[in-house]
């Protein structure tokens, strides 16, 4: 079995921090359903997240992240 991280860990690869905010993006290639996906940040990692997704062109919206959100697969 894998190891899972905790539910409010921040998405970049390796952090463990906290999450405060969250990123609802969608790939509109392959996202024509209006279906989106969620990353959460930890402030460190809040603008690089970001500005990956927007290099590529993803909507992306973020938003205070709160301990009762759930996060998208």
């Amino acid at each position: 079995m894998g190891f899972a991280p905790p539910a409010d860990t921040c998405s970049r690869a390796g952090c463990r921090a906290q999450a405060t905010v969250r990123l609802v993006w969608s790939n509109p290639r392959i996202h024509r359903d209006g279906r989106t996906k969620t990353w959460l940040a930890c402030p460190e990692h809040e603008n690089y997240l970001e500005e990956f997704l927007r290099a590529r062109n993803f909507p992306v919206t973020v938003s205070p992240h709160t301990s009762e959100g759930n996060v998208d697969e």
